[in-house]
């Protein structure tokens, strides 16, 4: 039994009629008839009387009838959600970044798709970058970005390298300079209250680690916030932070000032499961971030890669 015979038999039912039928599917009438004919023998049941030329449906026909029809129905809708998913006319996204990348790039990234794809749902989870690897390796995100770690990721994983960005030194616009020229050596903040992160946070173990290399112990002026805390507290004059130049860009209460070489950076990465399928509406997400990199439309201290990095 084959759908499209029971896309015939149901015609037939609904006219009373084989030669309408036929001209309404667009077919030959022998050929509609022996389909119709294939189906009532592999029913094992006539479905159809036909006395005078007239055509009545047999008790087995009525008994198919509505479930033809509702079978019909299911392969239609099926047929049709399938094709909204392919189309990108609905689906659903899960995406993962740092709070960093939250507060900067996935806004931008984001206008542009929802505007392109209004009937697809998003939802997107922040988090540190290994509760984001973690939450890829259980299946709870289609991809996320990340910052790439120097010692790379877990191997289940497939990592592209999407862009390099620098940290600066975030400090209140109307307030003094922090150095007599237009970079900063790390050691110069060594006596300079600092609002730092909360423990886990990725720049906290950068900040700390590049702090010891120069020689000192960091002053904390208040510590334990995410992002968008950090740099209100920056705002509010408690303090100066490291923090990613991208989450600036539109800060204008914040002065960024440069570190003098080696400075600090780090790489940003777009991470999923490796061999993974991703969903039309992921895949879509996927290449939206990518161009946007590659458009070269990112804030001073950031430059795109196109190397990609895999494990």
């Amino acid at each position: 039994m084959q759908l499209q015979q029971l896309r015939y038999f149901v015609m037939v039912a609904e006219l009373r009629h084989f030669t309408q039928a036929a001209d309404e599917m667009g077919v030959s009438q022998p050929t509609l008839s022996k389909q119709i004919h294939t189906l009532e023998a592999s029913l094992g049941a006539p479905l159809f009387e036909r006395i005078r030329g007239d055509v009545t449906l047999t008790v087995a026909g009525q008994t198919l009838l509505p479930l033809a029809q509702r079978m019909i129905a299911d392969a239609d809708t099926a047929r049709d959600a399938v094709a909204d998913i392919v189309g990108l006319r609905k689906g659903e996204v899960r995406l993962g970044a740092t709070p960093s990348l939250c507060s900067s790039l996935v806004p931008v990234v984001l206008r542009t798709y929802t505007s392109d794809h209004p009937g697809i749902q998003l939802h997107v989870s922040e988090g540190s970058s290994q509760d984001l690897i973690d939450s890829l390796l259980a299946h709870a995100l289609d991809m996320a970005l990340i910052v790439h770690p120097e010692h790379g990721v877990d191997a289940a994983l497939d990592t592209t390298e999407l862009l390099r960005e620098s940290l600066v030194v975030a400090s209140v616009a109307g307030g003094p300079p922090l150095t007599v020229g237009r970079q900063l050596d790390l050691i110069e903040l060594r006596h300079t209250p600092m609002v730092m992160f909360r423990a886990g946070y990725d720049i906290r173990d950068v900040t700390l680690q590049a702090c010891e290399r120069a020689g000192f112990t960091p002053k904390f002026a208040v510590e334990g916030g995410e992002m968008d805390a950090v740099l209100a507290f920056v705002e509010a004059g408690l303090g100066v932070a490291l923090v990613p130049s991208m989450v600036l860009a539109n800060r204008p209460l914040l002065r960024a000032t440069p570190l003098g070489p080696p400075g600090m950076r780090r790489t940003i990465a777009l991470a999923q499961r490796r061999g993974a399928v991703l969903p039309h509406a992921a895949a879509a997400l996927r290449e939206g971030i990518i161009e946007h990199i590659a458009s070269g439309e990112l804030p001073a201290g950031v430059r795109g890669l196109r190397t990609v990095h895999i494990g």
